[in-house]
């Protein structure tokens, strides 16, 4: 599988043999935090996303002169929304 993120905040895992679309997540909303504290994902255009332990690890939002503002760390494990196998 590669993992990839988007402009628009786009999370998306491709086959590696043929670059069929396996699954996608769009960050670009709101999301309450395991803290409670209200955070918004934005454009991915910092460092790519993490796979470690069975989890993915994606950074949304950019704090730069481009792209969607956001402020949250993504964290997607199987048996989650993401179903990777």
């Amino acid at each position: 599988m590669v993992f990839t993120g988007a402009a628009d905040g786009s999370i998306r895992a491709h086959a590696s043999a043929d670059g069929k679309l396996l699954w996608s997540h769009a960050s670009n909303r709101e999301y309450t935090t395991v803290n409670g504290v209200a955070a918004r994902g934005g454009s991915i255009d910092g460092a790519g996303p993490v796979v470690a332990c069975g989890m993915l690890y994606v950074a949304s939002g950019n704090g730069g002169l481009v792209g969607m503002r956001g402020n949250v760390l993504l964290a997607f494990g199987v048996g989650e929304e993401t179903d990777f196998k």
